[in-house]
């Protein structure tokens, strides 16, 4: 069974281009894994037998396996900009997409200055809804990004046990 789970990858260099002359190889490829990690986290067929060195076995899936993926490139090796982000946002909502999941975003600015921010709005206008990273910063006071109300901002936890390795020493 062909499950075309993949239906689109686009990517969107002109702010990129404009402030580094497109020195990196422009493609809609994900070069450093994030992009692949986050569409199967998201989007994730289900995988049986699946482990980390022998640990923790089980079925692994993404939270909505029966999806599809829609994919913006709008990241760069030397960082985001905003007129990237907002290009591929727009992108998106032009093309029907049923919700755009953003694992990307800075810390808290005022509205008018969080390009995530005006990109979700404009998608919420439309009826998609906008799910978000909260960062990887913390755990400490005032570091949440995308807080946004019309944006769900998802946060990461930790796991309740424990994975124990054994090492033997030669002596």
């Amino acid at each position: 069974m062909v499950l075309k789970k993949l239906i689109c990858a686009q990517f969107f260099p002109r702010g990129y281009n404009m402030a580094f002359g497109g020195k990196e190889t422009q493609t809609p490829l994900d070069e450093d894994g994030h992009g692949t990690h986050t569409a199967s986290t998201a989007a994730g067929s289900q995988v049986a037998n699946a482990s980390l060195i022998s640990y923790a076995s089980g079925i692994a899936r993404g939270m909505a396996p029966h999806a599809r993926v829609a994919a913006y490139k709008v990241c760069w090796k030397t960082g985001c900009f905003g007129s990237d982000i907002l290009a591929g946002m727009e992108q998106a909502i032009l093309d029907g997409v049923d919700i755009l999941s953003l694992s990307l975003g800075g810390g808290s600015v005022p509205y008018y200055r969080d390009t995530i921010a005006i990109g979700a709005f404009e998608a919420m206008e439309k009826r998609i809804p906008v799910s978000c990273s909260a960062g990887n910063s913390g755990p400490t006071k005032s570091i949440l990004a995308n807080v946004a109300p019309w944006i769900m901002t998802i946060g990461a936890g930790t796991l309740d046990r424990d994975f124990p390795a054994y090492a033997t020493l030669g002596n």
